[in-house]
């Protein structure tokens, strides 16, 4: 299982993945943070992302796509991460921890990270 940040959904969803970002995410099953879900819904109702949460499509995207709550072992472990950055990134990347996911990103203030895992 892999977790990803709200960017390479968006981009999975829209066919624009790089080649190892593609392979990776073809060979393992999907995990998102809650806190991407708002994401979403916020880059859409600013315009900036074309994605219609509201649709059909959307909802079947989902579907397969494992959801971590915000939860308190979340909120803990936002504390001790060793990077700083908004608040979505922090809980994105203390899932992982706290799962023990390795996260699909391409913000370089996560990738600086010594705690969080990576998936490539």
């Amino acid at each position: 299982m892999i977790n990803l940040d709200t960017h390479i959904l968006v981009h999975a969803l829209a066919g624009k993945l790089k080649p190892e970002e593609r392979q990776v995410l073809a060979h393992d099953q999907w995990s998102i943070s809650a806190i991407v879900l708002w994401e979403l819904a916020k880059l859409a109702q600013l315009g900036r992302i074309a994605l219609d949460i509201d649709s059909p499509e959307f909802e079947r995207a989902l579907s397969g796509i494992i959801i971590w709550p915000l939860d308190l072992a979340v909120c803990r472990q936002i504390k001790a991460l060793d990077f700083h950055s908004n608040p979505a990134d922090e809980i994105i990347a203390a899932t992982s921890v706290v799962h023990s996911v390795p996260l699909v990103t391409r913000d370089r203030r996560i990738r600086g990270s010594k705690l969080v895992p990576f998936a490539l």
